[in-house]
């Protein structure tokens, strides 16, 4: 795996921690944003096909994720996190002037990566969106009608045709294994809506990645919500019997390969 190291910023809401995988004279900047309830570390595998594939890697851990500070994914906007990822993207630019970057969220952190983009895409060269909460997701809705939240965590099986992913998450310390908190949801909600109002995205290169069996964030709910941004430079890609987490699926390696291959031909335009 590609060497990686740490360091923290005074993010939105308190400390974040950043994961960098460096890479002398990188082709290309790749800021990875990651998912609900996890962490930055859980994206290894994939900043090493990045790093390997010449880019510089950069990732932090949400407020209330991982190893930064905060109460436990409470999230009460997600337009802060939107800010601290922004403030990454400065960072990892002021390291390496006037090269090109591309942001690769999943799942929440599709969601984040497209306000991102909406609100920073000028400045970006390509955007990459796996599973992406994005559009209609029923859960908000559904959690939101109830008086108390039940307490039950992800099924581990929905995330992979392959058992390990699952068990590894299932023994992370680092993964919230509780229930959702009514101001996540509601900042959730809200977030959706602004991504709704918020335009198109215009030429910017976009690839959305999913899996055909993703039953945490379906396809048919997140197709309407794509649709409403992608601009006209969008390239779908739906994986057959594939789950949630694309990236750790028994295929990863094709789809990571898709991934470069789409970051390639952005670069070229």
């Amino acid at each position: 795996m590609a060497e990686s190291r740490e360091h923290t910023f005074t993010g939105t809401r308190g400390l974040n921690v950043v994961r960098e995988w460096p890479r002398d004279d990188p082709r290309y900047l790749a800021i990875l944003v990651h998912g609900y309830g996890e962490h930055i570390g859980r994206y290894e595998h994939v900043a090493d096909h990045l790093v390997r594939h010449g880019a510089a890697v950069y990732g932090a851990d949400h407020m209330g994720h991982g190893r930064s500070e905060g109460d436990r994914v409470l999230i009460e906007d997600f337009e802060d996190v939107v800010t601290d990822v922004h403030t990454v993207e400065e960072r990892a630019r002021a390291q390496h002037p006037g090269v090109p970057v591309v942001v690769i969220g999943h799942s929440m952190g599709g969601m984040i990566a497209a306000r991102h983009a909406q609100r920073h895409g000028a400045g970006l060269a390509a955007l990459v969106m796996s599973g992406p909460v994005i559009g209609e997701w029923e859960v908000v809705p559904a959690l939101l009608a109830l008086d108390e939240l039940p307490d039950i965590p992800i099924d581990p099986a929905t995330l992979s045709r392959d058992p390990a992913v699952g068990a590894a998450y299932a023994a992370d310390p680092l993964v919230w294994h509780g229930p959702f908190k009514r101001p996540t949801l509601e900042a959730f909600a809200a977030t959706l809506d602004a991504i709704a109002k918020g335009g198109g995205l215009g030429d910017l290169p976009t690839l959305w990645v999913h899996g055909e069996d993703d039953r945490l964030v379906p396809l048919s709910g997140s197709r309407p919500g794509v649709a409403a941004i992608g601009g006209t430079r969008l390239v779908e890609r739906v994986y057959p019997g594939a789950r949630h987490e694309v990236f750790n699926e028994t295929t990863k390696d094709e789809i990571l390969t898709d991934v470069t291959g789409f970051i390639d031909r952005a670069l070229d335009l």
